[in-house]
């Protein structure tokens, strides 16, 4: 447990200002704390559209104000997490919600403040709940006097906060829904197929089920003596190890490491086969115990091929733990290897502390960031609460004092001692091309830590989503980090976590509303926290994430703001990728087909924005670090992770700086000016489209246009022709476009008879275009006339009538007819098919 700090000595002003602020104007006085009834009324349904599926209200406090913001609202307890509703806007408040399973701890506390009538005898107390999350946030509420409230909302957070069976958390409730989650088995083999350099490979459900899946390249192949968990129950069903070591040799090897964690595979270069793999401590006890097997399996991983031949290659031997720890558990049975027994090996100490010195360092700097944020739990703001500013008005010494505290709490010492470990590891199989084995104790806390951060700085694609996610199923899942019991979740193993509700000494250390100013009873004590394995290692592992993307901002595909929400997704237990703790346990439990799969939440989120979507990195540049990470010692300077440290105790300083928001804002801009040009292009190919199409259709009338125009032509020669045929006979013709025709006769045979030719209307038809009405006139000549003429010469040179000896028929013989044949009276001309002639025209009236 967290040591406590000592009491700080306050002012007569703070106490003043403390018991001012209890007492003040707001809702605090709004509430009328004397006057309220006990509330009898029934769990209320008129929120349920903030709830999320399958999300049930089990108990709600009315009248509760969150001392952090002096909010007055209603508080619900749901079986998925304890929701604040504000008064005022009916809206959740962020803060005040939170789910159950990020809930490290909860106490109920009685503040008493000393009253400022005459009357010292009567003071005044507030009930509170004080809640503690493992997501940074120290909360407390305050419920009215004289009413039942408190005790529900509490008893209701030991029921749904330690549940007594995996399968009662809400995970399980909830059910896949539209997040399903593939077999992460499928995806692990996937990984291997990769860095095996058969990616062609694609594994499947029935690959695993038949054996199929163990296959190997020239040094290291997949093997399935693992498969029923038989090996190693916290190992995945199948492991890479050395092509040259047998299952057989590997089941001996087993029997020489902690929990049977043999040393497997985690990465391997593609092109020098630079190895890096992991494992458990040996046993080899206060005699030095050896094991061939163990150490034939080990000098495996070191093989080298040069021009065909064999060879060996440096290796190097990573223990996470302070040597003088692994000497200890040398008395326990364990303890680290010996270079003697490893031929051209190196074992190095890395001096990383164990999960409890982990789980104290981060209470301390949660506390000190409540303490000494813009405002913090005791509901003060920190300037006025050291009267002036958080430095006291400037004091250096109190200034220095604070920053030591900050540096005493071992936060930021212990997440560069990760990040200097995996630097050099790293190191030595990017540049030397070494192998290198990394264990602590049992092989799955700081060993993930090392090996996951050292894959990240090695391989360009576990720096991407997909790699990211690749990575964390390979090296804390399948690999078996005990998510449960570091998160403090039951498991099916029957350790459940049991949720601290200690009592609060030297948990209000620095508020007047803790000391002086009067005094709070501890309602409960509970057993201490100390003797429970939860720890912060997976959140501290993605707060080296964090500074990595710090040093490397065009590194990385995510975000800062992706790693927040991923580590919430953790935290909350709403899904059931992290739940179990082990592959064979969550195999078991069936929480791949049961529950929903965070993965599928997090792509469905980054979908509905696409590349604009906060959780991608504006910055990312793929060929800038195409290759390993390799950051120097000076480089390796952790600071404050402000998105996740300060966002409850600081939430101004933790917003995105006014840079990135301005280049996202940017971004979105040219991803609108982008669909604006898509779709201006769009609307151009189109209207290139129908100006072809109008080209097309002008081409097509130019064309008809040429064709009428021939055809006039043609019907002008064609009229042309007829009218000297006809002349040829002794006629005149005379086309006119008038409507109306007269035909006048002469007698005389020296005169000429005119005989008229009209378009006849069809029937029905109302009217007449007067472009299409024609008339012709010939004009008979008579046949003195005919014959005195030269064209009248000919004629009756050549007529066979006349050679008969009768005279000229015309008009009644057939010569006409026969002569129109000649001249071209066939002649397709749409205004003599609509002529109608009849026989009376050529008859003389």
């Amino acid at each position: 447990m967290a040591a406590s700090r000592p009491p700080r000595s306050v002012s007569s002003r703070d106490i003043s200002v403390g018991c001012e602020r209890l007492e003040g104007a707001g809702s605090w006085d709004t509430l009328e704390w004397t006057k309220i009834e006990p509330v009898t009324r029934s769990v209320s349904h008129v929120n349920l559209e903030f709830l999320l599926e399958d999300e049930r209200v089990v108990e709600e406090g009315h009248g509760v104000v969150l001392v952090n913001t002096d909010e007055a609202g209603t508080l619900f307890v749901t079986n998925f997490r304890l929701l604040f509703l504000s008064d005022g806007t009916r809206n959740i408040v962020p803060l005040g919600t939170i789910p159950l399973a990020t809930i490290e701890k909860f106490n109920k506390m009685v503040v008493k403040i000393q009253s400022n009538s005459r009357n010292a005898n009567k003071s005044s107390s507030r009930r509170l709940l004080q809640i503690i999350g493992k997501d940074m946030r120290i909360i407390v509420f305050c419920f009215r006097p004289r009413t039942k409230q408190r005790r529900v909302i509490y008893d209701a957070l030991s029921r749904c906060t330690k549940p007594e069976r995996i399968w009662d958390l809400y995970a399980f409730t909830c059910g896949p829904s539209k997040f399903s989650n593939p077999n992460p088995k499928v995806r692990l083999l996937n990984e291997y197929f990769r860095l095996l350099g058969i990616g062609f490979h694609h594994a499947s459900m029935s690959m695993i089920e038949d054996g199929s899946f163990a296959l190997s390249n020239d040094l290291w192949r997949i093997s399935d003596v693992n498969f029923n968990y038989a090996l190693c129950q916290s190992y995945p069903f199948a492991l890479l190890v050395p092509n040259t070591i047998s299952d057989e040799g590997i089941i001996q090897a087993s029997n020489f490491r902690a929990r049977a964690r043999v040393p497997a595979i985690s990465w391997c270069h593609p092109g020098t086969g630079a190895v890096l793999a992991r494992s458990s401590q040996p046993l080899v006890g206060l005699m030095n115990t050896r094991s061939n097997a163990d150490e034939k399996l080990v000098a495996a991983l070191c093989a080298r091929l040069i021009d065909g031949k064999d060879s060996r290659r440096k290796l190097y031997i990573a223990d996470a733990r302070p040597r003088k720890n692994a000497l200890a558990n040398g008395a326990m049975g364990g303890g680290s290897e010996s270079s003697s027994n490893y031929f051209q090996s190196e074992i190095v100490f890395f001096g990383i502390d164990n999960i409890h010195a982990m789980r104290e360092s981060f209470a301390r700097f949660r506390e000190y960031l409540d303490t000494h944020g813009a405002a913090s739990s005791d509901g003060m703001s920190s300037f006025l609460r050291h009267g002036g500013w958080t430095w006291g008005g400037g004091n250096l010494s109190s200034m220095s004092a604070s920053v030591s505290t900050l540096g005493d709490s071992g936060w930021l010492i212990h997440v560069q001692s990760v990040l200097a470990g995996s630097a050099w590891i790293a190191a030595r199989v990017a540049l030397e091309s070494a192998a290198v084995l990394v264990h602590c104790s049992d092989g799955w806390d700081r060993t993930s830590q090392l090996v996951s951060l050292a894959n990240l700085m090695l391989d360009p694609y576990y720096r991407t989503f997909t790699g990211f996610q690749a990575l964390i199923e390979k090296d804390w899942l399948a690999f078996g980090h005990p998510f449960s019991d570091r998160v403090g979740m039951p498991s099916i193993s029957g350790s459940s976590f049991e949720l601290t509700r200690h009592a609060s000494s030297g948990s209000f250390s620095s508020s007047p509303l803790r000391q002086s100013s009067g005094s709070y009873t501890p309602q409960a004590s509970n057993s201490s926290h100390a003797q429970n394995n939860y720890s912060p290692i997976f959140l501290q592992w993605v707060d080296c994430v964090s500074q990595l993307l710090r040093i490397y901002p065009f590194a990385f595909e995510f975000s800062s703001t992706f790693l927040v929400d991923f580590l919430d997704c953790v935290l909350s237990c709403r899904f059931g990728n992290f739940l179990c703790n082990s592959e064979k346990e969550r195999q078991i439990c069936g929480v791949d087909e049961a529950c929903g799969c965070m993965w599928a939440y997090l792509a469905y989120l980054r979908s509905s924005e696409g590349r604009s979507h906060t959780h991608y990195n504006l910055f990312y540049d793929p060929l800038k670090h195409d290759g390993p990470l390799l950051p120097p010692a000076a480089a390796l300077a952790p600071t404050l992770w402000p998105k996740f440290h300060l966002r409850w105790a600081c939430p101004f300083e933790s917003q995105a700086s006014e840079l990135e928001a301005e280049c996202r804002n940017m971004a979105i801009k040219f991803s609108e000016l982008q669909k604006a040009k898509e779709v201006a292009e769009m609307k151009a190919k189109e209207c290139l489209a129908s100006m072809e199409i109008l080209n097309a259709d002008l081409q097509n009338e130019k064309l008809v246009s040429s064709s009428a125009m021939n055809l006039a032509k043609r019907a002008g020669k064609e009229s042309a022709a007829i009218q000297r045929a006809v002349e040829s006979l002794g006629c005149r013709v005379n086309f006119t476009n008038s409507s109306d025709c007269t035909v006048d006769g002469e007698s005389s045979p020296t005169e000429t008879s005119q005989f008229s030719l009209s378009r006849r209307e069809p029937e029905g038809t109302t009217g007449r275009d007067e472009k299409s009405d024609l008339s012709v006139s010939i004009t008979v000549v008579a046949d003195d006339i005919v014959r005195s003429s030269p064209l009248g010469r000919v004629c009756e040179t050549l007529c066979p009538l006349r050679a008969q000896g009768r005279g000229c028929q015309w008009p009644d013989a057939a010569c006409a007819q026969l002569g129109s044949q000649f001249v071209g009276l066939k002649a397709n001309f749409d205004a003599f098919d609509r002529l109608s002639i009849y026989d009376r025209y050529f008859q003389s009236e």
